[in-house]
């Protein structure tokens, strides 16, 4: 949620990186944009409702060669997308401009305050508290000094930068809670919410820690924590380059990050698999570790909580481990049970979802063991847990998750592997299985086509239903909800044998039901299901295990090719995906940016 830039620089234009670094933080929102520029002469500042080539318009009209200022694209939560409500925000002199992602929680205390002190707002934000607060501390204070008192006043989860026409040199940035990664350079220094912002000018990166502050000039990077003591954080180098977050000539991120993953499956698994056997502490645990915990409780929000329902079948069916699986938002709610013979792992793409980290935090508190596996390295789900695995997908920057929910599934799989070989229960031929995911893969993409034809007679559809048993049922779920995401089409989930007890009664003539059958050992009752909802005038479209009979009651037919019935989830999710994609690409959506949604949800 929102996308902060900075840029420090000795002589170079800030304006050009900035606009630059904010394309690659869209996905994290974009409903407005603004690029605020410092010099002595006062704040430049340009900002619109819109994307970011609505913005790209606007900025012939600010100065050229400032070395000094910070960009935002917003996810809207105060307040509606607007001008005046877009980032950057300035302070009645027109002196401080700030930047912000989170929520700042008592912005209406302190807005009244500062209405009665005679402050004037321009906007319904809770950000604009923090320029006007910096303008009240300013007179007796720097830059630095003032950021300092008025972080003592809000309250939140949050991070933003400053900057003023007083200190032009510098930026200001503090974290509390939402991701702030500072990049590295020699006559230069960046700023950015995650590394992709100013990777085409530095891999050298310091990642802050909830309760930083941090002064970036030209040429000194100084950090301090929350009682205002220097602290060093590590220097780290980030393994990918910026062209693996470009299009690469596809149309669409999500048709680049879908093509990508059998070969994103081979990265995942490169070293966590040795002489058949998985290696523990190549998924960051050791088998020492593992054979402590009588339990685990999985934490996750959205698709990776789908990814979770699929980690929960596969390790109590392979291991025999009870596993509880709970949506994160819910989680804290419930006064969970847990205790140092409880593993409670977390599911993460972004490795910043307030939910599940505050789950995480819970955990500590009541003595449990976290353990998380998210694709970014660096992320405060990864600092925060005990012991973590990187998916190792790269950069995924359509906002529907597509190979970063496959690598979840397959990383919740060694583990499963881990634990049953623990009781005595090794899988050999589930491990040569995954080894021939990547060549599936590649196959289960040549039938592209074939699906594109089939979403565009769905495109005109209002309902569609999704079916499944077991494992089929889990991949149900994240197939609606990536329908639902990207073609705004309705549409709904249900456990196929739960079919009768309802929800037929909303099955007419024409209503498309998308059934998916990989477990064989269920597909028997499955087809009675569709049966049931052909009497009723459904088109059926099945995604089908391609072992089974080609004979099956089905108008849509997609075939897949299983390896291996427990890793059908991975195979089977490329059609769902494809066929969520050419859905909306067929309804003249915007399939990279869907409304209302952003990548990364860093508020509750």
């Amino acid at each position: 949620m929102c996308g902060i830039v900075g840029f420090v620089g000795e002589k170079d234009d800030a304006l050009p990186f900035i606009f630059n670094g904010l394309k690659h933080l869209e996905y994290r929102g974009y409903d407005s944009a603004g690029i605020a520029l410092a010099s002595r002469s006062g704040i430049a500042i340009r900002k619109t409702q819109g994307k970011l080539a609505a913005l790209g318009e606007l900025l012939e009209a600010l100065p050229s060669g400032i070395p000094c200022g910070i960009g935002h694209t917003r996810w809207a939560t105060h307040g509606r997308p607007t001008n005046e409500n877009a980032h950057p925000h300035v302070d009645c002199q027109g002196e401080i401009a700030t930047v912000h992602n989170g929520i700042i929680e008592n912005f209406h205390t302190l807005r009244e305050e500062l209405i009665a002190k005679g402050h004037h707002f321009q906007s319904d934000t809770d950000t604009e508290v923090i320029p006007h607060l910096l303008e009240e501390y300013q007179g007796a204070e720097d830059l630095v000094g003032a950021v300092r008192r008025a972080e003592t006043r809000l309250e939140g989860s949050y991070a933003f930068l400053a900057i003023s026409s007083r200190d032009p040199d510098r930026i200001v940035a503090v974290r509390r809670t939402s991701p702030l990664i500072i990049g590295l350079g020699t006559t230069a220094n960046y700023l950015g919410s995650d590394f992709s912002a100013f990777l085409s000018a530095t891999k050298q990166a310091q990642i802050l820690e909830n309760g930083d502050m941090a002064v970036i000039t030209p040429h000194s990077v100084m950090i301090t924590d929350q009682s205002g003591a220097v602290v060093d954080r590590p220097v780290i180098t980030v393994d990918w380059d910026i062209k693996q977050a470009e299009r690469g000539g596809h149309p669409h991120f999500m048709l680049k990050e879908i093509i990508e993953q059998p070969d994103v499956w081979g990265d995942c698994l490169l070293g966590r698999i040795r002489d058949n056997e998985v290696v523990t502490e190549e998924i960051g645990l050791t088998s020492e570790r593992l054979a402590r915990y009588q339990r685990i409780q999985i934490v996750a929000a959205g698709t990776a909580y789908h990814a979770g329902l699929i980690g929960k079948s596969l390790i109590e069916r392979l291991a025999r481990i009870p596993v509880n699986v709970d949506v994160a938002s819910e989680f804290r709610y419930a006064h969970p049970i847990l205790n140092k013979d409880t593993m409670v792992l977390a599911v993460s793409q972004s490795g910043e979802t307030a939910d599940t980290l505050a789950c995480l935090r819970l955990a500590r508190e009541q003595g449990a063991f976290t353990y998380s596996i998210t694709n970014t390295v660096g992320s405060t789900v990864a600092r925060e847990s005990d012991a973590v695995a990187y998916t190792l997908a790269g950069p995924e920057i359509a906002v529907a998750s597509t190979k970063a929910y496959t690598t979840q599934i397959l990383v919740l799989t060694l583990l499963a592997l881990s634990l049953a070989k623990l009781k005595g229960r090794e899988h050999p031929e589930l491990i040569k299985g995954l080894l021939q995911l990547p060549l599936l893969g590649h196959k289960v993409l040549n039938g592209k086509e074939d699906i594109k034809r089939m979403a565009a007679r769905m495109a005109d559809t209002h309902d569609v239903f999704y079916i499944g048993r077991g494992l089929d049922y889990a991949l149900a779920m994240e197939g609606q909800l990536k329908l639902k995401e990207i073609s705004y089409l309705h549409a709904e989930a249900y456990a196929a044998g739960e079919l009768k007890h309802g929800t037929l009664a909303l099955i007419q003539e024409g209503v498309p039901v998308v059934a998916i059958i990989t477990q064989k050992d269920v597909w028997e009752k499955a087809v009675s299901n569709i049966l049931e909802v052909k009497a009723r005038g459904a088109r059926v479209w099945g995604i089908v295990d391609d072992r089974l009979p080609a004979s099956l009651p089905i108008d849509h037919y997609i075939p897949i090719p299983i390896g291996h019935a427990l890793l059908a989830p991975v195979l089977a999710a490329i059609p769902l995906q494809l066929l969520a994609y050419y859905t909306a690409v067929a309804r003249g959506e915007d399939v990279d940016q869907p409304r209302n949604l952003a990548k990364s949800v860093t508020v509750e």
